[in-house]
């Protein structure tokens, strides 16, 4: 009777020194287990605001980029509902498609800023003409304005398959009627951009930046 007595009070403590190592262990592991989560969450919360910093620094060159655009070359960009609109001064001589030698810089900085801010985005060069000759031929003649374009901004880098072009022929006139050697015609003949910016851009058209 004694010896079941012992043996039963080593059994029972041994449970006891058992159960509380197991008591320790899972203590231990969920402190580590809390610990790893808090870790876990502070990389996470560094890494957004990380990201946050980096954002904001990007908009800020963004406005910078945009506002040479304005200045150095009269660029007039406008905020659409789903991307934006650049009208830049690139016009065309009397029935002729050709680029000229100043059209080239504006170009090039749209490209680079088009590259760089919306490599996504969906650009159409839509091309214009002033109101002499008729309707078709005027619509072709910008069409191939708007080819001229896109051309060359294949050239500076652009794909190919980011670029679209439509011509819109005498439609939306600068200075109404104004063509041929008229005062004001050259604004009619003339290339606008449309970029269309994919829904989770960072620089889609939102109202941090102005759009004159």
């Amino acid at each position: 009777m004694r010896g079941y007595l012992r043996t039963t009070g080593v059994a029972v403590m041994g449970m006891f020194v058992v159960g509380s190592t197991g008591c320790l262990a899972t203590r231990g592991q969920l402190r580590r287990g809390l610990a790893e989560q808090s870790a876990a969450l502070e990389a996470e919360r560094s890494e957004r605001l990380t990201g946050d910093q980096r954002l904001a620094a990007d908009l800020g060159q963004l406005r910078t980029d945009l506002d040479g655009l304005r200045r150095e070359f009269g660029t007039r960009i406008t905020m659409l509902e789903d991307g934006m609109q650049f009208a830049v001064p690139v016009h065309f001589a009397f029935n002729k498609a050709d680029l000229n030698a100043e059209a080239e810089p504006v170009l090039t900085r749209f490209s680079e800023v088009a590259a760089k801010y919306y490599p996504g985005a969906k650009i159409t060069v839509e091309g214009f003409a002033d109101p002499a000759g008729t309707a078709e031929y005027n619509r072709r003649l910008s069409q191939q304005r708007a080819d001229a374009v896109r051309k060359y901004l294949v050239q500076k880098g652009l794909p190919p398959q980011q670029l679209a072009i439509v011509g819109y022929g005498e439609d939306r006139q600068v200075v109404p009627g104004a063509s041929g050697a008229s005062e004001g015609a050259e604004l009619n003949r003339r290339v606008v951009f449309v970029v269309e910016t994919p829904p989770n851009s960072s620089f889609g058209s939102n109202g941090e930046i102005s759009s004159r």
